[in-house]
């Protein structure tokens, strides 16, 4: 029997080709019933493709990599991986690790069983399938889900998803007369359909079980079957019982393979006999994989794997993952993903449980934002006798994942143990963390400022001083956050993870006085020096996107919110179950699609932030803000009212630093309401507030929020020396001397144009916006042209008319006080 003999899907076989050569998309995802012919479709696709032209990454999805990040990658990666990259940094390794091998040649990505796939290689294939060179081929189970980070591709219509449906009565004849070797009678044809159902891999198992039992004879009419078998047969029964009738040496070969996915087949041959594995591969049970020097094995269809592991006894499981773990460690663990493959495997085993082991790999699943594993690992650590660093990891992602009360009780397991200073500033610190920004108490900070009093090691002292000024910023005590960070950053002894959060502090309230350039050449240092903070504060990235966000928000620098979207961070955070950090992010998109006039997708990402961050005390005030801004934008007062409510009743303040953001929406919700005379009165106030506190980012927002609402001439602020008040268009003018950037400016030259009620000056700005993807407030400034050119009888209001209808056209729903006032006149 011929098992590798490929027939049927001739249809589908050329689409797969077609799109490999480059015709149509980036990539297909086979989608159907297991056994269905999805895997060796692909595999056929890929077969014949020129070395020198092509180079095919395999990435094997199956339940023992789900927790390994990278796991279906680790037969191509470098077994060097350079220390301390950050999740995004490891990618973006990745990513060039690979075209550094591919030498120039298209890259294609293989992916079987995606909806398996472990987080970080979910990021990895979106990043790369959105590459012009890479092409991706990949199977899905039917009633499977992608992973999140991969949904996009299909929905952007670069990967396309295809059905594969079963063999009819052809491709069955077809493919038993190719296993036979010669033309079968149409009665058998017909009773192996009926008995397969169509399921290739099914009539391949039925062959293989059939063959040798005399049952098919040849006669006048071709190969004629006389079994007795009548009744459609299932697919896992079927290899079930080929599964059972294996010899035990062939057995464990199997085994060993389903069990870790893909070993080398050197380590397969030390654990087993070489004849059990030749026999293993001859039955078409397993496959040797070549890949440069190296030599692996690999199960040739996931289902035989998953059947393997179902029916495998628990003791014997355990046996197994022991000697596996054993062998994977007396090689060194060389390969990505190793480590963490050993430290599950003894997890699983209950074997040999090192507590440096499990915490190693437990930080290397926080690393990359894998909350489940990192939970499992770092917990099993402490169980094993980690002590203060497997409960300062624990508790730490308990906080991220918002279970603070559940994060105290595991630092309260080790307050009493022995600790030198180095763990009691660590231990202090998250522990702040949980009662700060999980529990809202304002007295942390006060407390952690006693603590570090009698501390003597300068380098630990700095530590508690970091994270003070962490908090001493989010409660808008802005000179003894910079005092602090200063402290740190003067301080020799401190160590990186230390400074990276206080340049972090500095880059954050950068951004919120309008140094928009400081704040990205701090970022740049911080992440410059990753190497030094990863293992220390693999946390310290989420600081990072914060203060980046800070300044794309501040200056509406929508290309870079995508990029931030669109990064492998944001894809870490969605996948690994970082709640927060997906919450964000969200929050971030519906900001941007509601300046590009997208306020149906602007409701979807704020509703979603507004779910996702529900219980959260730090960023959920700000989900509900932005859906009060959406609401207000479209229209509905009684929603933006209502966010406001929620906003209002999940703001802390510890977390006073993002007043500006919910002060901003609670004017858009009041001019809402129609009462333009209390938003401007509410507007007016906020400026004033924001002036006093040094925050002109946010005031030049709040500036134009005044010009929008048709207020650019009113007078403003203090008194000036010769005892008149600036108007709202000269302190705009004033700010964009001060302030970095290009939007300040823009915003000036609105507010200028409308005081002055110039009309082809407003269209300036409009298309001035227009280009910055600010559609809606384009088109409010088109409108003001509108009303001001018709006033005047210019012959431009023509023009005026049809450039607002372009833009308006862009728009879903809007209802703002400027455009209603447009409809009105």
């Amino acid at each position: 029997m011929h098992r590798s003999s490929f027939v049927g899907r001739t249809g589908e076989l050329k689409h797969l080709r077609s799109v490999v050569a480059g015709v149509g998309g980036r990539g297909v995802i086979l989608s159907g019933g297991a056994g269905v012919g999805k895997s060796r479709l692909v595999r056929e696709a890929v077969a014949q493709l020129p070395a020198s032209r092509y180079v095919v990454w395999p990435i094997t999805a199956a339940h023992p990599s789900t927790a390994l990040p990278f796991g279906g990658l680790a037969q191509v990666l470098p077994v060097a991986q350079p220390a301390g990259l950050t999740p995004a940094g490891v990618l973006r390794w990745v990513v060039d690790s690979l075209h550094e091998q591919a030498m120039g040649r298209s890259i294609v990505l293989t992916v079987d069983d995606a909806h398996l796939l472990d987080p970080p290689s979910s990021a990895l294939v979106q990043v790369l399938a959105r590459q012009e060179d890479v092409v991706l081929l990949g199977t899905v189970h039917d009633g499977e889900q992608m992973p999140l980070p991969l949904r996009p591709l299909c929905v952007d219509e670069l990967v396309e998803r295809v059905e594969l449906t079963p063999f009819g009565r052809d491709e069955t004849a077809e493919l038993l007369t190719a296993v036979l070797g010669g033309p079968v009678e149409a009665r058998s044809i017909d009773r192996m359909l009926r008995l397969s159902a169509g399921n290739p891999l099914l009539l391949h198992e039925l062959l293989h079980g059939t063959m040798g039992s005399g049952e098919w004879a040849c006669c006048d009419d071709g190969w004629q079957w006389n079994g007795h078998s009548t009744r459609p047969l299932d697919v896992t029964d079927v290899i079930g019982t080929r599964i059972e009738h294996l010899t035990p040496g062939v057995r464990k070969v199997v085994e060993l393979v389903a069990l870790s996915e893909q070993l080398g087949l050197r380590l397969l041959t030390t654990a087993t006999d070489t004849a059990d594995v030749r026999q293993a591969e001859e039955n078409g049970l397993i496959a040797v994989v070549r890949h440069d020097r190296r030599v692996d094995v690999q199960l040739t269809h996931p289902l035989y794997g998953e059947l393997l592991r179902r029916r495998c006894p628990p003791a014997r499981t355990r046996q197994l993952q022991t000697e596996l773990a054993d062998l994977v460690q007396a090689t060194g663990a060389r390969r990505p993903g190793d480590l963490l493959r050993v430290a599950l495997w003894r997890l699983g085993a209950g074997s040999g449980q090192d507590p440096r082991l499990l915490l190693a790999g437990a930080m290397q699943a926080f690393a990359r934002y894998d909350v489940p594993l990192t939970v499992q690992l770092a917990r099993a650590a402490l169980d094993a006798g980690g002590g203060h660093d497997a409960a300062e990891l624990l508790a730490t992602i308990l906080m991220l994942c918002e279970r603070p009360h559940e994060a105290l009780q595991v630092l309260d397991q080790v307050r009493d143990e022995p600790a030198d200073e180095r763990r009691r500033s660590r231990w202090l610190t998250v522990r702040g963390m949980v009662t700060y920004w999980s529990l809202g108490d304002e007295s942390t900070a006060d407390t952690l400022a006693e603590a570090a009093v009698p501390m003597t090691d300068p380098g630990h002292q700095a530590r508690v001083w970091a994270f003070e000024a962490l908090m001493r910023m989010h409660r808008m005590e802005i000179a003894a956050a910079l005092r602090l960070s200063q402290a740190v950053l003067t301080q020799p002894a401190a160590g990186p993870g230390a400074r990276g959060l206080t340049r972090c502090v500095v880059a954050y309230v950068d951004a919120t006085r309008g140094l928009f350039r400081r704040n990205a050449d701090t970022i740049a240092q911080v992440e410059a020096e990753v190497a030094g903070w990863r293992g220390d504060v693999p946390y310290l990235q989420a600081m990072v996107e914060s203060a980046r966000a800070a300044r794309l928000a501040l200056t509406c620098d929508l290309a870079g919110i995508d990029a931030i979207a669109a990064d492998e961070f944001a894809d870490l955070v969605s996948s690994g179950g970082l709640r927060l950090g997906s919450g964000f992010l969200t929050v971030l998109q519906s900001y941007a699609a509601r300046l590009r006039g997208r306020t149906d997708q602007a409701i979807t990402f704020s509703d979603t932030a507004g779910a996702i961050l529900a219980t959260s005390r730090l960023y959920g005030s700000l989900a509900h803000g932005e859906r009060a801004q959406v609401a207000a934008w479209r229209g509905d007062p009684d929603a933006a009212l209502a966010a406001m409510a929620a906003a209002d009743a999940s703001y802390s303040p510890c977390l006073a630093v993002f007043y500006p953001w919910l002060e901003l929406a609670r004017g858009g919700a009041i001019a809402a309401t129609g009462d333009l005379s209390a938003a401007v009165g509410h507007l007016v106030a906020l400026t004033d507030r924001l002036r006093r506190d040094g925050l002109a980012g946010y005031e030049g927002l709040a500036l134009h929020d005044l010009v929008r609402l048709g207020r650019a001439a009113t007078p403003i602020g203090p008194t000036c020396a010769d005892g008149a008040q600036r108007s709202v268009a000269q302190r705009l003018s004033e700010l964009a001397e001060r302030t970095d950037g290009t939007l300040s400016p823009l915003l000036a030259r609105h507010a200028r144009a409308c005081a002055a009620e110039d009309g082809a000056g407003l269209l300036a700005v409009a298309d001035a916006f227009a280009a910055a993807q600010l559609t809606v407030w384009a088109a409010e400034a088109a409108a003001t042209a509108v009303r001001v050119l018709r006033r005047d009888g210019d012959p431009l209001a023509a023009d005026a008319r049809r450039r607002l209808g372009t833009l308006l056209a862009a728009c879903d729903r809007i209802r703002t006080p400027t455009l209603d006032a447009s409809r009105d006149s």
